[in-house]
């Protein structure tokens, strides 16, 4: 994985909505949270459906709506649930607060939470 990508990747809990077909072509929209999150595309956790990788999605985060390509998937060990990668295929970011985006420092066992930063 390359450096520039790594800076770029924002660690971020938030909640969204993802939407498609999952991988036995059956239609769901299931409320589900980001892991991280970059300008051109997330890693979700929580995920009920297995989706085949190539598959469409949509995110809706707040308001906002983007269409995101799955690029990998993987089962939770122990839990029936997966994690996807995103990329997306809009040119406008679904994060309001784009590449602003800071964090707060977390306690220990406690959620970040991502904040605008302040200009």
């Amino acid at each position: 994985m390359d450096d520039k990508r790594r800076r770029n990747r924002k660690k971020a809990v938030l909640p969204v909505r993802v939407s498609g077909n999952d991988s036995s072509g059956k239609a769901y929209s299931d409320l589900v949270h980001t892991l991280d999150i970059t300008e051109a595309g997330a890693r979700l956790g929580g995920l009920r459906h297995g989706l085949e990788i190539g598959a469409e999605v949509i995110l809706q985060y707040k308001q906002h709506r983007a269409s995101f390509r799955v690029v990998w998937t993987e089962a939770v060990p122990g839990h029936n649930e997966h994690r996807v990668g995103l990329q997306a295929l809009d040119t406008k970011s679904l994060w309001a607060f784009g590449s602003e985006l800071r964090t707060e420092p977390a306690a220990a066992g406690v959620l970040t939470t991502p904040v605008p930063s302040e200009a």
